[in-house]
């Protein structure tokens, strides 16, 4: 691979089988399918850094039906995968397409994991996000990026985005579940104190000559071996800092690109076709505006690349954005907080916090409005539904400890407290009364929100919400607490603490129509030649439904490999003359 140092060093008038804007996680990898076959690509990316949000994710991929779902799922089929989305998503999305992914799935992940550093393995248990439909599963559909050395990439390690400094402990060491659960149990278990010990030692070590930490975990660990990967290929050409100022066409569609960075300009014919994977609209203010009313963009915690700057020129050449979505982009609740640089720390609360015992989340008027351990994606538009922005995740003194709560690490002393309550982020209160003031709320619907809970968790059941009543809820609650619920505990021990949520974007639901191929469709349904859309700037078969973990990513990944092999064949054609 080639890393360009500035796009003047590009020659004039280049020529590869494809182009690919944008080296998020879609992006590498459809570079990667198409280098893997042989073909030159050119990998296109507007800022320094690649690996786009995915980096910054956990790197979960969805693909049914692999060889790695035998391992702890072997009874599950693809027809049960199909049944389960169409129960989920029913006419949001065209069946066949979702066929598609299905079918090819499998095929996709054994190529790129035969063929390149790609490798990932399953989840013990991790279930599909809406585990009371019929056709969903507890585990084999999602499978996780296997940790990664970053000292393989050598000088192109600092190329790899780095991760949320939130989401890392001692000064850059990343962190994933395992390591989180054995961190936790390190005086408890020598099995624990093993791998805490050696993770941290690792640690030390790349403090002596890295920025951060190279044993790469989660979306860190994906982007570096595709990184990797793609490093190892003699066809492919990074371009960072670059723009697409507009697309070059014949009568017959996309033929090309004309390039923009570093003050230089470069026209570069793609034979086979280019390939948008530029991340989806969220970061641009116009379509934002229209999409995502009332969503302000400071909430948004995905990675800054996603402006949609090729959106226009894809329109440009008949492009047209899919329908039928549920909503237009997938959600999570956030929390924010500055940092001493001046930026804006986005926190999203996935798994962590929300949905264990001894929290819930209340509105203005104190009371309850969602069910705290639905997924993300659901609790994030309830929060809109029902008009509860801001949203409160209140807690208790003993689940402050036990899990920590946003951006507050379990087991924090008074002293660790002290910087998240001097700037605002943590609010604490005596009593429910001094907190409800101090937050701004009603105190006697906090308190009655408070009563609810507590008598909820005696009982194990939510009448009226319905918390932790499926697979997914309990999967991502407390086993060990001892409740009988393990998403339902009291709220009995002061002080009490608070945390302000804001419904938060985590990623485009709505992008370019598309085929089966990848090909972006014209606004009567046909295919525009030479234009492909994968990742977020197509648009998402899920149908704005968070049907399990990993479904950008899972769908990113299978689309890309078929966008690859269908542009390389026109590319094959092409060379033929």
């Amino acid at each position: 691979m080639q890393v360009l140092n500035a796009l003047k060093d590009l020659p004039a008038e280049a020529a590869y089988d494809l182009v690919v804007v944008g080296a998020g996680g879609a992006g590498m990898a459809t570079a990667l399918y198409a280098a893997l076959d042989g073909k030159t690509v050119l990998l296109v990316e507007r800022t320094e850094f690649v690996g786009g949000t995915t980096a910054w994710s956990a790197g979960t991929t969805w693909v049914p039906g692999t060889h790695h779902a035998a391992k702890v799922n072997p009874g599950d089929t693809l027809a049960e995968a199909a049944r389960y989305l169409t129960n989920a998503i029913g006419e949001r999305t065209p069946a066949a397409l979702r066929q598609t992914f299905l079918d090819h799935g499998a095929a996709a992940i054994r190529q790129i994991e035969d063929r390149s550093e790609v490798k990932f393995r399953p989840y013990a248990k991790h279930p599909d996000y809406i585990s009371d439909l019929g056709g969903s599963t507890l585990a084999g559909r999602a499978m996780e990026p296997v940790p990664f050395d970053g000292r393989l990439l050598g000088d192109l390690f600092k190329l790899v985005r780095p991760p949320i400094p939130e989401f890392t402990v001692l000064g850059g060491m990343m962190v994933d579940r395992t390591d989180i659960n054995h961190l936790l149990a390190l005086t408890k278990s020598w099995a624990s104190f093993k791998h805490a010990l050696k993770i941290i030692a690792r640690h030390g070590l790349d403090r002596l000559s890295h920025p951060r930490g190279t044993r790469l975990v989660m979306g860190n660990a994906l982007v570096g071996r595709l990184l990797h990967s793609l490093s190892m290929q003699a066809g492919v050409t990074l371009a960072l800092n670059t723009s697409v100022e507009r697309f070059e066409r014949d009568g017959a569609g996309v033929t090309g690109v004309v390039l923009q960075g570093q003050g230089a300009s470069r026209r570069v014919t793609a034979r086979g076709g280019v390939v948008l994977a530029s991340g989806g609209f969220n970061r641009h203010p116009g379509l934002r505006a229209r999409m995502l009313p009332g969503a302000d963009m400071a909430w948004c915690p995905a990675a800054p690349g996603h402006t949609a700057e090729a959106h226009a020129l894809a329109q440009d050449a008949g492009a047209v954005y899919g329908e039928g979505a549920l909503s237009n982009a997938f959600w999570a609740p956030v929390s924010l907080r500055k940092r001493a640089d001046g930026s804006t720390a986005v926190f999203p609360h996935f798994v962590m916090d929300r949905a264990k015992p001894g929290m819930l989340t209340v509105n203005k008027k104190g009371e309850r409005f969602v069910n705290e351990s639905t997924s993300y994606h659901l609790f994030g538009m309830a929060m809109q539904a029902t008009g509860s922005v801001p949203a409160y995740l209140v807690c208790d003194a003993t689940a402050l400890q036990k899990y920590g709560i946003g951006m507050v690490r379990p087991g924090a002393s008074p002293k660790d407290l002290a910087p998240f309550l001097a700037d605002g982020y943590l609010t604490q209160g005596a009593t429910l009364d001094e907190l409800a003031g101090k937050l701004g709320i009603d105190a006697g619907g906090l308190k009655a929100s408070v009563e609810e809970i507590n008598r909820c968790a005696e009982t194990g059941v939510d009448p009226r919400f319905h918390r932790g009543e499926t697979a997914y809820q309990q999967n991502i609650g407390d086993a060990t607490a001892g409740t009988k619920n393990p998403n339902l505990g009291p709220l009995r021990t002061a002080p009490y603490f608070a945390v302000k949520l804001h419904p938060g974007d985590i990623g485009a639901a709505t992008g370019f129509a598309t085929d089966g191929d990848a090909r972006v469709l014209d606004a009567q349904g046909q295919p525009i030649p030479g234009l492909y859309a994968v990742g977020n700037d197509m648009h998402s078969i899920m149908g704005g439904v968070y049907t399990a973990p990993g479904i950008t990513i899972g769908p990113g990944l299978v689309f890309g490999c078929l966008a690859a092999r269908h542009a390389g064949a026109r590319a094959s054609v092409a060379a033929q003359g």
